[in-house]
């Protein structure tokens, strides 16, 4: 059944803390008395690099503990730099054996961003020593009475730094020569057979002793026969190296022939993209443009690239504009996005730009058309407004027309058919009333006519006014001898140096007007004031009637105001195109008075 990463890591370190321990009770027991030949001072340093292994694969990373670990490794080192005179092997494996503790956890990067432990090189150098001085005992037993061939150190030193590097191999599992994670190739390669390495004089001692002990060959061919199954094993892990060698150099080439057909067609698939594109790395600088985008802006590729943009589109899409190099500016739909990296923070960016000059041409058609369109609404309402006033105008004046006109026409017609009928019969005092009224009824429809007629002018905006400095009190008092009042009292109440800025006629109109709808709705005495107020000058025409009811005041001047014919609609108008206004208050305590307000000028 297959173990976990963290079992498998967890069991490594228990045998690295068990590698500890045996090698602390090395150091404790020392050598036995078959080694008392060689100097056993470098075994003291056994003891402080046991309990360094020990602690550097406890859970606890305290710092103390670091330190108290730290500490032994110098120990150790220092008891091995002392045995260096005497045992020079010894004492250097002793002395790599510490250092590799002491740098077990400090890793170094070096070319392609790889890493690298330091221990590993110290403990390969620790442990090859060690190899060298143990296996040559190994073939002991090949020799004629056992005595054996003299090696580098004593087998009991050579076993314990053996098992101290292998503990220091097994203490770090996920960064030493056994981590399985890295990619296939060479090192792993190494790394799986480095177990058959180490075994094969070990295999080779133990077939050569076998064959002397039982007599099957001496020992010139047992050392001869173990030579030569060592010589096979490295041979076939050369063979082997070799092939592993051979297929990672074809599976890079076969990667970098993929990675280089990726990049051209992601290259291809840029150049021949309709969407302007820009690709930008995590700080913003360019690596990247395609073709459209440099149709887009103008620039060349060599001037983007490496270079940080003038100015970039915000976060998501939008409208947003590029700056041509002619310096115009170009509409575009602009679109940022992130790249993600592994850890979730942006790697990189992607500016999408999409030319959008004929959709806002088409925008601003749109615009100008349904800016068209609403003005000939606009003059369509104007036009509907004028047909509509027409309309009114027309059935106003039909309506004027069969009730005013008609009733002095009808007077006139059968006033003249009596006269006509019993002229012989009639004495002269009723000839003279018929004839008179006969007279009056004209007048008044002379009079209907000419407002009827200065109507169309007005209502077709045809009058004008030559303004002139008109003395008030000469137009009033010409305009009230032409009147006929009820009972022939008008009061005439103004100055003689009261003028106003305006058309002479046009004045002679409104008091003329005035006076006519104050004989015919108002009531005797009729009163007319005129003083200067300011830079205006101010005319009332006033009487002492019962006044005009409040719900006939918002039309009082309009065209055809019920029961009170033109008169006051030509009023109005005249004094508007005089420059004036006119204005209705009650009298008091009873009565109408009407006002008009003129620009004051002086007569000389």
């Amino acid at each position: 059944m297959p173990f976990a990463t963290h079992d498998v890591s967890r069991l490594s370190r228990l045998g690295a803390g068990c590698a500890g321990v045996a090698t602390v009770l090395y150091g404790v027991a020392g050598p036995p008395s078959a080694d008392l030949s060689f100097d056993s001072s470098p075994a003291a340093a056994l003891l402080p690099a046991g309990l360094a292994l020990v602690l550097a694969t406890l859970p606890v990373r305290r710092l103390s503990v670091r330190i108290t670990g730290f500490l032994l490794t110098v120990a150790a080192g220092l008891l091995g730099a002392l045995a260096l005179p005497s045992h020079p092997a010894a004492g250097v494996a002793t002395v790599l054996a510490a250092a590799a503790l002491a740098v077990l956890d400090i890793r170094l990067t070096a070319r392609r961003a790889r890493r690298f432990r330091v221990a590993d090189p110290l403990l390969a150098g620790s442990a090859t020593i060690a190899l060298v001085a143990l296996v040559p005992r190994m073939f002991a037993p090949t020799f004629p009475d056992g005595s054996g061939p003299v090696t580098l150190m004593s087998p009991y030193l050579a076993g314990a730094l053996l098992m101290l590097t292998v503990g220091a191999i097994l203490a770090r599992p996920e960064a030493g020569p056994l981590r399985t994670s890295a990619m296939a190739g060479a090192g792993t390669t190494v790394r799986r057979a480095l177990p058959a390495l180490i075994a094969v004089p070990v295999l080779a001692a133990l077939v050569s002793a076998l064959a002397v002990r039982t007599g099957i060959s001496g020992p010139p061919v047992a050392i001869s026969i173990g030579a030569i199954l060592a010589a096979l094993a490295v041979l076939a892990l050369i063979a082997h190296l070799i092939r592993s060698l051979e297929a990672a150099d074809r599976r890079h080439r076969e990667l970098v022939a993929e990675l280089h057909t990726r990049q051209e067609f992601a290259n291809t698939l840029l150049q021949s993209m309709n969407e302007a594109v820009m690709v930008l790395d995590a700080n913003h600088r360019v690596i990247d443009v395609n073709r459209r985008w440099r149709e887009l802006t103008g620039h060349r590729h060599e001037d983007a690239v490496g270079r940080l943009p003038e100015i970039l589109p915000p976060d998501g899409t939008g409208d947003w504009s590029v700056r041509h190099r002619d310096g115009a500016d170009v509409p575009v739909l602009a679109t940022m996005a992130a790249v993600p990296g592994a850890d979730g923070s942006a790697r990189a960016y992607v500016a999408t730009y999409v030319d959008i000059t004929d959709r806002k041409r088409a925008e601003e058609s749109v615009r100008a058309h349904a800016a068209d369109l609403e003005l000939g609404n606009e003059q369509l309402r104007e036009a509907n407004a004028r047909l509509e006033a027409a309309l009114a105008f027309k059935n106003d004046l039909t309506s004027m027309l069969t009730h005013d006109v008609a009733q002095p026409i009808s007077s006139i017609a059968s006033l003249a058919e009596l006269l006509v009928a019993d002229w012989a019969d009639l004495p002269d005092d009723i000839r003279q009333e018929l004839a008179t009224k006969i007279d009056r009824n004209t007048r008044r429809l002379i009079k209907m006519m000419n407002d009827l007629q200065l109507l169309f002018r007005l209502d077709t905006g045809s009058v004008t006014a030559r303004r002139t400095p008109v003395p008030i009190r000469e137009v009033v008092e010409a305009a009230v001898a032409t009147g006929r009042a009820a009972d022939g009292t008008v009061e005439v109440l103004v100055g003689e140096n009261v003028s106003a800025l305006a058309d002479r006629g046009h004045v002679h109109a409104v008091v003329q007007n005035l006076l006519a709808n104050a004989y015919a709705y108002g009531e005797a005495p009729v009163e007319i004031r005129a003083w200067q107020q300011d830079d205006s000058v101010v005319l009332t025409v006033q009487d002492r009637g019962p006044g005009i009811p409040d719900e006939l005041l918002p039309s009082l001047f309009g065209r055809f105001m019920r029961g009170a014919g033109l008169g006051l609609f030509i009023v109005r108008h005249l004094v508007e195109a005089n420059g004036g206004s006119v204005r209705y208050e009650p009298a008091d305590p009873r009565g109408a008075r009407l006002v008009v307000t003129l620009e004051s000028a002086s007569v000389s």
